[in-house]
């Protein structure tokens, strides 16, 4: 189900065919968390996600993408919205149109990992871990590292 939300001039689509994997690269590889991913995995990421790209006048801005069974969990990631179009609003609209989604409502749980974003993600629910000691991680930081 393709979904489409409009703002002013700017849309959120969930439409995959507007993706444009070279804004979404180009930001990716360049970001702490993601740095030198290569184009491949951020596209097969894309085609086993629910995503949301933040558009304006046919250009991708922003992106958001969520890895979900669409029953139990939802683990949000690579949320970014280009440098130029920070500071309206846009991250804050595409939170709360990711988080009203109809395939993702009723989930048991929400997960994301921030270094610097805990204030984006605050006022639509998240908090700190509240059992941090049932969590665990397999990580491989160098996976992208030759």
């Amino acid at each position: 189900m393709t979904t489409e939300w409009t703002r002013g001039e700017f849309a959120i689509s969930t439409d995959p065919g507007r993706i444009d994997l070279d804004v979404v690269h180009g930001f990716l590889t360049t970001c702490y968390w993601a740095e030198g991913i290569p184009r491949d995995v951020v596209a097969r990421s894309i085609e086993h996600s629910l995503n949301f790209g933040l558009y304006t006048q046919g250009r991708q801005v922003g992106f958001a993408r969520v890895i979900t069974d669409r029953a139990t969990f939802a683990y949000l990631g690579d949320v970014f919205v280009l440098e130029a179009y920070r500071g309206r609003g846009l991250a804050r609209w595409l939170m709360g149109v990711v988080h009203a989604h109809p395939e993702l409502q009723g989930l048991r749980r929400w997960v994301l990992l921030t270094r610097d974003a805990h204030e984006l993600y605050r006022p639509v629910g998240y908090t700190p871990l509240a059992k941090p000691d049932r969590y665990m991680e397999r990580w491989a930081p160098d996976v992208y590292r030759g």
